[in-house]
């Protein structure tokens, strides 16, 4: 029999908030975090904004020695698990070590490392390149700098699915408590790629806008999007078994109770036309959780901004619910923060369980264009407040990668 798994801790460092009452409250406000580059010259970049965090200074969090070892996106990622874990009161509470597990998710690992190393070599040969580069760059370091950080000697995993590694490595995490594996698990993904190199690399892949209108940048569904924007930012959650966060008395903000996911085996970049293998893990997703596409009360699109995602994410919905897409309220929390890339699909799970916790939808922001295309109802511009029971969250990836993931409302009498 599957065990039930239920989150009990959120962590959060994004482009609209440095904690999650932070990002909350101002995605419910519709505020956007899209801005000009502040972190670097772009005065020859066709591109020019990006939605980088704010108002972060590792000083506050971390020792002169360790920010020296730590990239940022493992920065970032550390301080959004200490803040998951306190929220979780795991701090107060007697576990087994060895049954509390790790799994992040990110796509590119310490590229800020990698490029200021890759400078030295250039400028100064390959004595000048710290012995540091690797220990920070790794892809699964982060994974690593979580585990020692809380003792957390159970399963270890480091998803790189691209933009659906958040969700990827949170639906693992939920698979292993599902399956006995742990007991808790640490999961969730973090990102820190907004440099010259990947700027200037997703610029001539021709996926970002070119708009450079913070306002009218970032517009999932809107007929006149032409690209996503930049984001950078992190999102833990703390999964727990059901009877094991009960008998310690866990907060619950919600359930985890359905994953699905796929391949195109398409395009490296991009969708597969026919949108089958997005609507198939969205049904995986939805069988996982053993309900009817129609108790979905509300879906956190992938909704990148770019014309194809957009459009074909649509043609998906409507593959898999019918008549009933057009009931459905759907937005992107990237209208606000951008895309994180592989950290997206995890500060969108949150929004997800707050969504669930206020009974509120925030809004697809910056919404003016209708598209003939895009006819399903995005919730534009204002928020709504509805009654919402299950929560479909999409994210879709580079290498044609396709993550659906549902959480459930949480109610004191439905256990």
């Amino acid at each position: 029999m599957k065990r039930r798994v239920v989150v009990t801790g959120l962590g959060a460092v994004t482009p609209i908030g440095n904690t999650v009452n932070e990002f909350w409250n101002n995605t419910k406000n519709g505020l956007c975090g899209i801005d000009f580059i502040k972190s670097f010259d772009v005065e020859n970049s066709k591109v020019k904004i990006a939605a980088e965090v704010k108002n972060f200074d590792p000083h506050n969090f971390f020792s002169r020695k360790q920010i020296n070892r730590l990239d940022r996106f493992s920065q970032l990622g550390i301080i959004a698990a200490i803040e998951a874990y306190h929220d979780a009161e795991l701090d107060k509470a007697n576990f087994d070590n060895e049954r509390l597990g790790v799994s992040i998710g990110n796509g590119v690992g310490g590229i800020i490392t990698i490029v200021e190393e890759t400078a030295k070599l250039l400028d100064g040969g390959m004595n000048m390149v710290s012995p540091l580069l690797i220990p920070k760059s790794l892809p699964n370091i982060l994974t690593g700098n979580i585990a020692i950080n809380f003792n957390a000697k159970g399963i270890s995993n480091t998803i790189v699915t691209a933009c659906a590694a958040g969700t990827n490595a949170i639906g693992e995490a939920f698979r292993a408590i599902q399956y006995g594996y742990a007991d808790i698990v640490i999961s969730g993904a973090s990102e820190a790629c907004i440099t010259p190199l990947m700027l200037a690399g997703f610029t001539n892949l021709n996926a970002l806008s070119l708009k450079n209108n913070p306002k009218r940048a970032s517009i999932p569904f809107d007929k006149e999007r032409d690209g996503f924007v930049m984001g950078e930012g992190t999102g833990i959650l703390i999964l727990e078994e059901l009877e094991h966060a009960l008998k310690r008395n866990a907060k619950i903000y919600g359930e985890v109770v359905g994953y699905g996911f796929t391949c195109d085996a398409y395009h490296l970049t991009a969708p597969t036309p026919d949108s089958e293998s997005k609507a198939k893990a969205m049904e995986l997703a939805i069988k996982d959780a053993n309900i009817n596409p129609k108790d979905i009360s509300y879906i956190n699109a992938h909704g990148t901004s770019t014309p194809y995602n957009d459009k074909l994410e649509t043609k998906a919905i409507k593959m898999v619910f019918k008549d009933y897409a057009y009931k459905i309220p759907i937005s992107s929390t990237k209208s606000m923060i951008g895309h994180l890339l592989g950290a997206s699909g995890a500060v969108e799970a949150i929004a997800c369980i707050k969504s669930l916790e206020d009974n509120h939808i925030h809004a697809t922001i910056g919404y003016k264009v209708k598209d003939k295309e895009c006819d399903l109802d995005y919730v534009v511009n204002n928020g709504r407040n509805v009654n919402l029971s299950y929560i479909l969250s999409n994210s879709f990836g580079f290498g044609g990668h396709n993550a659906s993931i549902i959480f459930k409302k949480w109610e004191n009498n439905n256990y």
